[in-house]
């Protein structure tokens, strides 16, 4: 599969590994230590969803679109709140924040970049240029540069995850999410986690998956297990039965050394996510700790 961003963005995937950022970035706010986010496929940072990509997919309508047109429980509205303050800041402007209206969608570093504090610092690398020289006007308009520090970076993914580890705060969060474009991204996936734990050990690594087939994710995890890895979490959603592999029918996140909020927070809100966001028979989800499965 081709998991570019602009084809994609606000998609019921960005959701889910939307909210699961900004709790990640919220619990890291709790101390005054400064903290560091690093993205390492980090696309163009914001989208409007009224371009040839986004048009041509339409698949934010059954992503933000239906959570912004619901009605939120008053239990899950807090896990929710971070995350959804900054849509509505970027995507439907301050004029129409309390609406469901959105125009634009906001890509994982510049959801990151909303949510940090000036003391803290965010590196974003993305390969591919275009998609980069976006990436640097969206994070410059927002001020964001000057005010973080943002650096932005032309690297692979996998080489700027070596080349960033470790932060010098010691503290931080790196998503991974890379875009799926060529076979055995899965076992790359492996290998920088494998690698990044090794630099950094104690940093918070979020690792995204699709799930078309669940025969691979399956080994995927099993093989994740055998890093002997203590904290690690998977978080899954899928909006149908995988009964069409063909298909990307849900997706996930593994998420290393969580916060400790964050397993009770999703127990919480992802049974209403999986609700407003499933679309056929089969639509399900659910929380596992990965078990260590050396030999």
């Amino acid at each position: 599969m081709n998991y570019r961003h602009a084809y994609h963005a606000g998609n019921f995937a960005d959701v889910l590994k939307h909210v699961l950022l900004c709790l990640v970035i919220s619990h890291l706010k709790r101390k005054d230590k400064p903290f560091r986010v690093i993205d390492t496929h980090a696309g163009a940072g914001l989208y409007e969803l009224d371009s040839v990509e986004a048009s041509k997919t339409g698949e934010w309508r059954e992503g933000i679109g239906r959570l912004l047109a619901c009605q939120i429980p008053s239990d899950i509205a807090p896990i929710l709140t971070p995350y959804l303050d900054v849509v509505r800041r970027i995507g439907c402007g301050a004029e129409q924040s309390a609406g469901p209206a959105i125009s634009r969608y906001p890509g994982s570093p510049l959801i990151a970049a909303h949510l940090l504090r000036n003391c803290d610092r965010l590196i974003a690398n993305e390969l591919h240029g275009d998609d980069r020289e976006a990436l640097e006007a969206n994070l410059a308009a927002f001020g964001h540069t000057r005010r973080l520090g943002a650096k932005v970076m032309g690297l692979d993914g996998y080489v700027a995850l070596k080349s960033t580890l470790p932060p010098k705060e010691r503290r931080g969060v790196i998503l991974i999410d890379p875009p799926f474009e060529q076979p055995g991204e899965l076992q790359r996936l492996i290998n920088g986690l494998r690698e990044g734990v090794r630099r950094f050990s104690t940093g918070t690594f979020m690792l995204w998956y699709p799930i078309k087939d669940p025969g691979p994710v399956a080994a995927f995890k099993r093989q994740l297990g055998s890093l002997g890895l203590a904290k690690l979490m998977a978080v899954e959603l899928l909006v149908r039965r995988p009964d069409n592999i063909e298909r990307l029918n849900g997706h996930g996140l593994i998420v290393l050394n969580p916060p400790f909020t964050l397993r009770t927070d999703m127990e919480t809100a992802l049974p209403f996510l999986g609700s407003v966001l499933g679309q056929g028979e089969g639509a399900s989800f659910r929380i596992e700790e990965l078990p260590d499965d050396r030999r």
